[in-house]
């Protein structure tokens, strides 16, 4: 499975097997997390075999049977939040790529003392449960183009490719709070410049969802076809 397909594949997924992960794809896992670590400058750590961080109250009703998780954390910073959903979702979609399911948790876990590590200064964003769901999620809908974007008959078509992923990316209560602009070409670059924000939203996490929301973008569109401004 490419990461394209991965994102069309790929839902949340609360309710997980009794079903321990091989180490052979706990290993690939934390290749990863040392990559997103060193290029993000995060503290990402991966949580196995631990049910507590589940099973409390904060996720009663809502989850069931997770015993791995992705601790998302790192130094405080105002771009923190946007890091941790940009990286987060290269774990993600890696993770739907090697056969498992996850599920992005804002609010829904309890912070299970001696099960990760927080250096001065550093703070958690958010949970990740991984494992092997009781089902593969359900799609739910999504905006059009056009409500996320300015894409238009002008646009090109690489920018339209990138929009239909971004629109594909999990968002904290599939609220969609975001704007990518196709701003052309400016400054004498080489190559064309694009826009993201996050619009104002009541759930919060908009921040974090713009980050998951670029990663996606980047995948559609391709990296090399622009400039983020």
């Amino acid at each position: 499975m490419t990461l394209l397909e991965a994102i069309v594949a790929r839902h949340s997924v609360r309710k997980y097997k009794d079903e321990p992960v091989p180490e052979y794809i706990l290993a690939v896992l934390r290749d990863k997390v040392s990559q997103v670590n060193q290029e993000g400058g995060l503290h990402v750590q991966l949580v196995t075999d631990e049910p507590k961080a589940f099973s409390g109250l904060m996720a009663y009703g809502s989850f069931s049977g997770a015993k791995n998780y992705f601790v998302m954390a790192g130094k405080k910073a105002d771009d923190l939040d946007e890091r941790i959903g940009y990286y987060g979702e290269q774990l993600v979609l890696l993770a739907q790529t090697l056969g498992l399911n996850t599920c992005w948790a804002g609010l829904s876990y309890s912070k299970v003392p001696g099960t990760y590590e927080l250096e001065d200064g550093e703070k958690i964003g958010c949970y990740i449960a991984l494992g092997y769901g009781q089902t593969q999620g359900k799609s739910h809908k999504v905006k059009q183009a056009k409500e996320v974007s300015n894409v238009s008959d002008l646009t090109p078509k690489w920018f339209k490719e990138g929009i239909n992923a971004a629109l594909l990316a999990p968002t904290a209560v599939n609220q969609q709070k975001f704007f990518i602009e196709y701003l052309g070409y400016k400054d004498n670059r080489k190559l064309p410049k694009v826009s993201a924000k996050p619009l104002f939203s009541m759930m919060g996490y908009s921040k974090m969802d713009l980050g998951i929301v670029k990663y996606h973008f980047e995948l559609g569109a391709g990296k090399d076809s622009f400039e983020w401004v």
